[in-house]
């Protein structure tokens, strides 16, 4: 009688919770279908909010990083810190620089060095944004009681925890 090549197959015995491995996979599977249907309803409920703002959630994006910072950052910076390429984040600066919600200042110690400061409009954006933002969770957590907010809080907050670094 052969021995089985692994233990990892459709015949696997089940985990100490009793599930065999395909309910375990279909159980998953539902999960990352249902964290995806809640992140499109996040993202349309957010652009809805976001449209009359005149702003996209790139450029939301962005507008708070740059607000981040104690000083005014390098492009590098924001492109390391939103872990894209530069060329996106010249594009989504060239868009907020526009609209009067940053600009373009030079780097005081070196001539080929940018850096991009928030204005006063960015801030106000911002202050508008914040409360869209707030508004736009409010109505995906709405069927949720505070207590059920609160564990889902702590399971998001230990998905994102332990998610590893990406690098590029």
């Amino acid at each position: 009688m052969d021995a089985p090549d692994s233990l990892d197959g459709p015949d696997a015995p089940d985990s100490p919770d009793g599930r065999s491995r395909d309910s375990r996979e279909s159980r998953d599977g539902v999960l990352a279908e249902q964290l995806l249907r809640l992140t499109r309803r996040l993202h349309r409920i957010q652009r809805r909010q976001l449209e009359p703002i005149d702003i996209t959630p790139a450029q939301f994006r962005l507008l708070r990083t740059v607000a981040s910072y104690d000083a005014a950052p390098r492009m590098a910076d924001l492109a390391r810190r939103l872990d894209v390429v530069p060329r996106a984040v010249t594009t989504l600066v060239d868009g907020l620089e526009a609209s009067g919600r940053v600009r373009r200042a030079p780097d005081p110690d070196s001539r080929r060095v940018v850096r991009i400061e928030i204005t006063d409009e960015g801030r106000a954006t911002l202050r508008s944004l914040r409360s869209a933002r707030r508004a736009a969770a409010e109505e995906i957590l709405a069927p949720l009681t505070a207590d059920q907010r609160e564990v889902f809080g702590e399971l998001l907050s230990a998905l994102v925890d332990g998610m590893p670094e990406r690098h590029c």
